[in-house]
């Protein structure tokens, strides 16, 4: 809950996280950014043409470039203080922030009908290099900074109220990155406390601490405690009204389901989100382009074996070629899912029931087609609508989630993003009538970890698993 982004909004030393050595951090890393692309750039114009003269045409495009880069960056949280994020993490995150400002110069280039003017190899070789000196840039800066971090300079001593699961885990998190400079050098026991941190020095119950306090004034105390200790938390505030240090609530909430929980401002208000999306926001839109376009490209290539299916479909029994399925997507909305019809018409008429997939009849192209999941690609026109993701939780017809959402708990969780062709449970086996839990357990860390290389990744391992199961739905 404490590890998350210096946000840029909060510019006083006392609010930033780490110290004042962050904006300081944040304007090298700004201008480390542009002067890459420059460097590049030329670097790359003289290994494709054997001279470090860039001509005029050339240098004119580093100018938008740059400009871009200072204002894309920002929106993908590259200047934020690190909060525990991985190296990759933030690798991937410059990467696709470098990818937008190329895509933006590429289409302004093509626009204005300039883009014949520059070599092709060029601009490939300025791209990779670029995308790759910005990864190793973070890399040294990084290193650079918890080497100085490790020496005892720019450091910040903490002590931590609560023995908690919250508490445990912010030590581990803190000691884990050392190059954020924290040093953990008391505890505080409190009543609410759930172990024992022999690894910590004790500064005795909280009367004790109060009365340290006079003399001993650490940098930052973090109050792990639950939300409901709200008068010791009272009492800690109070007692450090007139003393300089940062006061953290780093709530203990570890027996709740929380879903992408995290700190942020509404209009000045600070508000702790306890359940969420993470594909939200921006997020939401980078999805939103990554299914068109996946969905499009996958439509084009699949097309004839469309063409080939809807015939044999046709063929094979009386009926229409596309089956519609009301399913729950986003928000709990329903929609009508295609397929392509695997059973002969009214096969349902009595009625269904969770688990008897098997049991349907199924007419004799439709048992080739369920078992290879041809029956599903018309979803991509889901896709196109806006209905479904490429990838997300599978979504489920409207009388089992009546069902399921009163027997599992933190079901109804799953349609906080739109349902997906395929997902990180089918990818590990946990589709079609198999174990309901692990599904919604394999749905949630999806939720809790979206990124696009997430599903891109998943994307990629989904050929695999249609290959080598045997329970298609």
């Amino acid at each position: 809950m404490l590890l998350m982004p210096y946000n840029s909004v909060d510019h006083g030393a006392e609010t930033a996280f780490l110290s004042k050595y962050s904006a300081l951090l944040e304007l090298l890393l700004r201008a480390g950014d542009a002067l890459i692309v420059v460097l590049t750039a030329f670097a790359c114009y003289a290994a494709v043409f054997h001279t470090p003269a860039m001509p005029g045409s050339y240098v004119s495009i580093l100018l938008p470039a740059v400009l871009l880069v200072l204002l894309v960056f920002p929106s993908f949280g590259l200047y934020r203080s690190w909060r525990g994020q991985s190296v990759i993490e933030e690798a991937g995150l410059a990467t696709l922030a470098w990818g937008t400002v190329m895509v933006l110069l590429v289409i302004c280039e093509w626009a204005v009908g300039s883009i014949e003017n520059y070599s092709r190899l060029w601009i490939i070789g300025w791209g990779l290099g670029t995308m790759f000196a910005q990864a190793t840039y973070r890399w040294i800066a990084r290193r650079v900074l918890g080497r100085i971090r490790m020496h005892g300079i720019d450091t910040r001593k903490v002590v931590v109220v609560g023995a908690t699961q919250a508490g445990r885990k912010i030590i581990d998190a803190a000691r884990r990155n050392t190059w954020m400079g924290l040093d953990i050098v008391g505890q505080v026991h409190t009543s609410y406390d759930q172990e024992v941190f022999e690894d910590i020095p004790s500064i005795g119950d909280i009367d004790a601490f109060i009365d340290s306090l006079r003399e001993n004034v650490p940098d930052q105390i973090w109050v792990a405690l639950p939300l409901r200790a709200e008068a010791l938390i009272q009492r800690i505030l109070e007692a450090t009204a007139d003393i300089s240090t940062t006061v953290r609530l780093v709530p203990d909430m570890f027996g709740y389901e929380l879903i992408n929980h995290g700190a942020a401002t509404i209009a000045g208000v600070p508000v702790i989100t306890l359940r969420g999306s993470r594909i939200d926001g921006h997020s939401r839109v980078l999805k939103a382009i990554e299914d068109r376009i996946l969905a499009a490209l996958i439509l084009l290539m699949i097309s004839p074996i469309l063409i080939v299916t809807a015939i044999a479909v046709k063929l094979s029994s009386p009926g229409p070629i596309l089956y519609r399925q009301r399913r729950v997507g986003l928000d709990g909305k329903e929609f009508d899912m295609l397929k392509f019809r695997s059973m002969p018409v009214n096969n349902e008429v009595n009625g269904v029931k969770w688990g008897s997939a098997k049991e349907k009849q199924v007419t004799a192209i439709g048992r080739f087609i369920r078992s290879t999941s041809i029956d599903e690609m018309p979803q991509f026109f889901n896709v196109l609508k806006g209905e479904l993701s490429i990838v997300g939780p599978r979504p489920e017809r409207p009388m089992f989630v009546e069902e399921f959402k009163k027997s599992i708990p933190g079901y109804m969780h799953k349609h906080l993003v739109k349902g997906g062709i395929t997902g990180w449970a089918q990818i590990n086996g946990w589709r079609g009538d198999s174990d309901l839990a692990k599904r919604i357990e394999c749905d949630l860390f999806y939720i809790n970890h979206w990124s696009i290389w997430f599903d891109l990744k998943i994307i990629l391992l989904t050929p695999l698993a249609v290959f080598k199961r045997s329970n298609a739905c």
